[in-house]
């Protein structure tokens, strides 16, 4: 769940009680890899699961590029 500006997510707060200490920017880097990968693998096994539970394939996909959604401009 995203932030919401009303102050830190759990998620940010436990960053931050975890790495209360400065690191070198390649380990940044590894960490940010890091975070990124995993979300990443988070969205990719929801999609999968939204695939199998909507019996969706190749053709659902060409379907949905091809539906006009935008509403007449007058």
């Amino acid at each position: 769940m995203m932030g919401t500006g009303k102050g830190l997510t759990n998620l940010q707060l436990e960053i931050l009680k975890v790495f209360n200490y400065e690191l070198p920017d390649s380990q940044l880097l590894e960490i940010k890899n890091l975070l990124t990968k995993y979300f990443a693998e988070q969205a990719t096994n929801e999609m999968d699961k939204l695939w199998e539970e909507n019996n969706w394939d190749d053709k659902t996909m060409d379907d949905w590029s091809n539906e006009h959604m935008r509403t007449k401009y007058e």
